[in-house]
């Protein structure tokens, strides 16, 4: 079965072209044409990905986002004529996982669409909750009977001495999962999406 994709926006020729462009690549195009029509069929229908305005009428793209990801962790690819910088951050802090500005081309938005497909099926849903003998934190997957950690679905080597520790920041330098607690030692900070 065909991956299933909701493309939003109130401009229906954006929607129907974005719609043969992806039907073009394979895939099952659902449409809706503003923030509530795209929350009804979420409810209802099995999504993989979701392709959203920002501006549209009823609920704003960034709105129905917000409601989207208090249910659901799929990946969301955020459209706009905007394309200035705090709207990208806006977007992505409150949950899309890419943005795309409009007008775009064809090639990158479809590429664009396969990688976080390929990202989200690999790495499974990154929040789901922790099976039996595993620890999930954001992109980091401990499987605790092997002792073996993955990032980003990639095994990481570790040495005795760091599987006892957890040698687990993907970039030491700006460190997203080992805090230090000023007096106290460290903590681990919860991850709530992935990058």
């Amino acid at each position: 079965m065909s991956d299933c994709i909701l493309v939003v926006d109130d401009d229906r020729e954006i929607v129907k072209a974005i719609s043969i462009l992806l039907e073009g690549e394979g895939y099952e195009v659902l449409k809706a044409y503003d923030g509530l029509q795209a929350l009804d069929i979420l409810a209802s229908r099995q999504v993989r990905l979701v392709l959203i305005d920002v501006m549209m009428p009823k609920l704003d793209g960034l709105s129905a986002l917000m409601r989207i990801r208090e249910k659901q962790n799929i990946p969301i690819i955020v459209l706009s004529a905007k394309s200035e910088d705090s709207d990208k951050v806006l977007g992505l802090s409150m949950g899309a996982d890419d943005y795309v500005a409009k007008p775009y081309n064809p090639q990158e938005l479809a590429a664009r669409v396969k990688s976080q497909l390929r990202r989200y099926t690999c790495l499974g849903d990154i929040h789901a909750g922790s099976r039996e003998g595993e620890i999930r934190n954001g992109r980091l997957l401990y499987h605790t009977d092997e002792k073996i950690l993955y990032a980003d679905g990639e095994p990481v080597k570790l040495t005795p001495t760091e599987t006892k520790i957890e040698k687990l920041e993907l970039n030491p330098k700006e460190p997203e999962y080992i805090k230090v607690v000023w007096g106290i030692g460290y903590k681990m900070e919860k991850q709530e999406k992935s990058n």
